[in-house]
């Protein structure tokens, strides 16, 4: 099975884990304010509608595209918001089908994206699989924010791979937008998976190691915990630096969430 098969079908459970979330909600609860700021579980799913609509416009319609990207850019610092803002004034009903539609018309888009072919965004162009694994990333990181405003378990499957080789992928780009150097020498990241399987990246000799769970990890780099709340251990300077700039999604340095309890994190 090709990359991409593999990884839009952790993009699809993924959604519909989701999906059984809130499928079930009253009107009065998609109101209820999520950790985001101003954000409702109608704000959330209007993001991931409006980002996986215009993916798909990525992927079929070039011009369409350089349309939406045009008319983001005339306001870069709130056409998320702006975007989030609109499809939340919906109704609930609506919303959840137009999420559910182009959820499933992208995954189909995807895998039938040609080998080698890079596909616009508004940052560097990817491809389908790098698209698919950020649709995924994103997808559980707002699915944790509904699950935290519902009170209910965060989904925490080996499908957060995916997340976490994202988190591993942007270690430079976290000291990018903060402007900073990134370091020469790779780190190496110890996680162990929701399955309790070891996953590995970098070399054994590194300096600078990051290990722990891949859940708590991947609540790191999507900045939905505070380093304080995750039971990560960091081995060397620069490791335990990037633990307090690490992002894997795009746009500017993001605010990160308070601390919910007493400092867990373990430096070693």
């Amino acid at each position: 099975m090709a990359l991409v098969d593999t990884v839009v079908a952790d993009l699809i459970a993924e959604g519909d884990a989701l999906d059984d979330l809130v499928a079930g909600l009253g009107p009065e609860e998609w109101a209820t304010l999520t950790p985001a700021a101003g954000w409702t579980i109608a704000h959330q799913i209007g993001h991931l509608t409006w980002t996986d609509r215009t993916s798909l416009t990525a992927i079929t319609d070039a011009e369409g595209f350089q349309r939406a990207l045009k008319e983001a850019w005339t306001d870069p610092g709130g056409f998320v918001d702006a975007a989030a803002d609109a499809e939340a004034a919906r109704p609930p009903s609506e919303l959840l089908a137009d999420w559910r539609e182009y959820r499933a018309r992208l995954a189909g888009a995807l895998v039938a994206v040609p080998d080698g072919t890079k596909l616009p965004w508004f940052g560097p162009p990817m491809s389908a699989a790098s698209m698919a694994s950020a649709r995924l990333m994103e997808t559980w990181a707002h699915g944790l924010d509904i699950a935290d405003a519902l009170g209910a378990a965060a989904s925490a499957t080996d499908r957060i791979r995916n997340v976490a080789h994202l988190g591993v992928r942007t270690r430079d780009f976290a000291y990018q937008v903060n402007q900073e150097q990134p370091p020469a020498a790779p780190f190496r990241y110890e996680l162990t998976a929701p399955s309790g399987d070891l996953w590995v990246w970098g070399p054994k000799d590194a300096t600078d190691v990051v290990r722990g769970p891949a859940l708590d990890f991947c609540e790191l780099v999507t900045q939905r915990r505070h380093l304080d709340d995750l039971a990560l251990g960091f081995t060397g300077d620069d490791a335990r630096h990037w633990s307090t700039i690490a992002q894997c999604f795009a746009g500017p340095p993001g605010g990160g969430r308070g601390p919910l309890a007493p400092t867990s994190s373990k430096e070693q």
